[in-house]
């Protein structure tokens, strides 16, 4: 691969194992709405927005109270967020070498900030989707990103573990790098792949 001027990462299953966390706040969610969707059906639409998970799990009502319950439970569950291995140590090497680094996710803004906060990541910009701006598979976010990097995606690469990661980054017209230690469990090859965030390091020089 080449060199880029920045990396643009994905947040759950490539910096951080948010599993754990998402189970209880989706078991909270359970508990106060009657839902009786489980968590491993939840869990397969993972990278879509929190909104189009509902829809998909044809949860077609209250998304608001719904994401309400699920962010409180959450925030309230951060301790049971971990990095994976190497991450702050990978992230602050690029960051030394003047690589900028910042993040796209689906997860909203603000349990974003605060888990780059909790983590002390060196980490300035994170975008997640609005009422505004659409989330992944759309480009829009990674756009959003280009412009205040004010670099073009043929600068850029794009990091995730789930399909909808590399559909996005192929409509931002990017290179994408596999996460194989993350939460997408597939068959399929991927042209540029790690098995831990430290490999990156090797892939890019």
């Amino acid at each position: 691969m080449k060199k880029y001027k920045a990396i643009i990462f994905d947040l759950d299953g490539v910096l951080i194992d948010s599993k754990q966390n998402m189970s209880l706040a989706w078991s909270q969610v359970k508990k106060k709405t009657g839902i009786k969707k489980s968590f491993k059906e939840y869990f397969k639409y993972i990278g879509l927005p929190f909104t189009q998970i509902l829809f998909k799990l044809k949860i077609n009502n209250n998304h608001r109270k719904i994401q309400n319950i699920y962010s409180s439970s959450s925030i309230k569950n951060l301790k049971k967020i971990a990095l994976y291995k190497n991450v702050l140590k990978t992230l602050n090497i690029l960051k030394n070498k003047k690589i900028k680094i910042c993040v796209v996710t689906s997860k909203d803004k603000s349990r974003t900030k605060k888990i780059i906060r909790s983590f002390k990541l060196p980490i300035k910009h994170s975008f997640s989707p609005s009422s505004s701006y659409r989330g992944k598979p759309h480009p829009e976010l990674i756009n959003r990103a280009l412009k205040k990097l004010s670099l073009t995606n043929k600068e850029t690469c794009y990091v995730g573990d789930m399909l909808v990661d590399q559909r996005a980054a192929v409509n931002a017209k990017m290179d994408f790098i596999y996460t194989s230690y993350g939460y997408g469990n597939y068959k399929k090859k991927f042209k540029n792949s790690i098995k831990n965030l430290e490999e990156i390091l090797k892939l890019i020089k």
